[in-house]
C-alpha cells in the first residue's frame, strides 16, 4: 500500500464515520466502529509495510556488497608464473654452461695467482709461456661462444614474453575485482623482472668475453716483451744446428 491510498483512506475516514451514524441499523446486526482506532490500526500496519520495505532494501544492499566483496577477493584465473620461471631455468641453465674460466671468484683467482694471466714470470720455461697462451686464446674464444648461446637463449624467450604479456594484459583488463586486477599487475611485474634477468645474464656474458679477451691480449703483451727479453740477454748467442727436413 502506497502512501498516496493510505492518505485518501484517512480523508475518507469522517466521511465514513458520518454515513455509519445516519444509516439505521437493525438492532440484532448493530456493529460499533471506532473511526480513530481504525486510523490507528491503518497507520500502524502502514508503518510496519514500510519498515518491511525498508528491511528489503536494506538486505538488497548487503547482497550487493557481498557480490562486491565476492567479486574483490576473486582470485585471477590464469598464472604466468610456471611460464616465467621456465625462462628464467634456461637463461641460468645456459651460464652455468660457461667454459673454462667461468663466474666462480675462486676461480678467476686462482688463474691469475698461477701465471696464467697477468705479467709472465721469469722462472716459466718457452714450453710453459706457450702453454698459457694457448690456454688463454681458448679460454677467450670459449667465452665468445657462451656470450652468443647466452643472447640467442635470450632472443628465443622474448616469444614466450610477448605471449604472456598478451595474456597478462588481457586478464588485468578483464579483471571483475580488485584482487584479480593486482594480481595481473603482480605477473607483469614478474615479468617485467625475467626481462630484467635476461638482459642481466646477456650482459654479464658479453662483458665476461670482453674482460677475458682484454686479459689475454694483456698477458700476451707481457709475454712478449718477456720473451724479447730473452732473446736480447747476453749470451751464447745463436748457435747453428743440424736439423733433418724430410724422413725415409
Amino acid at each position: 500500500m502506497t502512501r498516496r491510498r493510505i492518505a485518501l483512506l484517512l480523508a475518507a475516514m469522517p466521511l465514513i464515520s458520518a454515513i455509519s451514524l445516519v444509516v439505521p441499523r437493525p438492532a440484532a446486526a448493530f456493529i460499533v466502529f471506532d473511526p480513530s482506532n481504525y486510523a490507528s490500526n491503518v497507520l500502524q500496519a502502514a508503518r510496519s509495510l514500510q519498515q518491511i520495505v525498508n528491511q528489503v532494501s536494506q538486505l538488497q544492499n548487503e547482497a550487493q556488497m557481498l557480490i562486491g566483496q565476492a567479486r574483490n577477493l576473486a582470485s585471477l584465473p590464469y598464472s604466468a608464473l610456471a611460464q616465467l620461471q621456465g625462462s628464467v631455468q634456461r637463461t641460468q641453465a645456459l651460464l652455468q654452461q660457461a667454459q673454462q674460466l667461468a663466474y666462480q671468484v675462486t676461480d678467476i683467482d686462482a688463474a691469475f695467482r698461477s701465471g696464467r694471466y697477468g705479467a709472465a714470470q721469469q722462472g716459466q720455461t718457452g714450453t710453459q709461456l706457450f702453454g698459457n697462451a694457448q690456454s688463454r686464446w681458448q679460454t677467450s674464444v670459449a667465452a665468445l661462444e657462451d656470450a652468443l648461446k647466452v643472447q640467442a637463449g635470450v632472443v628465443g624467450n622474448l616469444d614466450t614474453n610477448r605471449t604472456q604479456l598478451g595474456a597478462l594484459v588481457g586478464s588485468s583488463q578483464g579483471a571483475v575485482g580488485a584482487l584479480q586486477a593486482t594480481q595481473a599487475g603482480n605477473q607483469l611485474l614478474a615479468l617485467q623482472a625475467q626481462q630484467l634477468a635476461d638482459l642481466t645474464a646477456a650482459v654479464a656474458a658479453e662483458g665476461r668475453a670482453q674482460a677475458l679477451d682484454a686479459a689475454q691480449r694483456a698477458s700476451a703483451a707481457d709475454q712478449a716483451r718477456e720473451q724479447l727479453r730473452r732473446f736480447l740477454v747476453p749470451g751464447s748467442g745463436y748457435q747453428p744446428t743440424a736439423i733433418t727436413m724430410f724422413h725415409n
